[in-house]
């Protein structure tokens, strides 16, 4: 894991734990896999896991995954004119 990596987890990390501030960090950790549904010991568990489920838990159910977003266009032929790089 890099620093960006690290940085990026703990920033999205305590505005959260704050707000459960009773558990500690094991306990907090575990609820956040259990609430992305996975299923493995949390000894598995990645960051990648954390993070888009820390980035996505507020979110509302129809909300977009955030590098997915990027990349979404509403129509095809825009997708298809921008990926030819007729536009930009």
């Amino acid at each position: 894991m890099n620093y960006h990596r690290i940085n990026e987890l703990i920033e999205l990390l305590q505005p959260e734990w704050q707000k459960d501030s009773d558990m500690n960090l094991l306990q907090f950790l575990v609820k956040l896999a259990e609430e992305a549904g996975y299923k493995e010991g949390i000894e598995n568990l990645s960051d990648d896991v954390l993070i888009y489920h820390l980035k996505m838990r507020n979110a509302p159910k129809d909300a977009m995954i955030p590098g997915l977003a990027k990349d979404h266009h509403d129509d095809f032929k825009t997708a298809l004119l921008k990926e030819r790089g007729i536009i930009k």
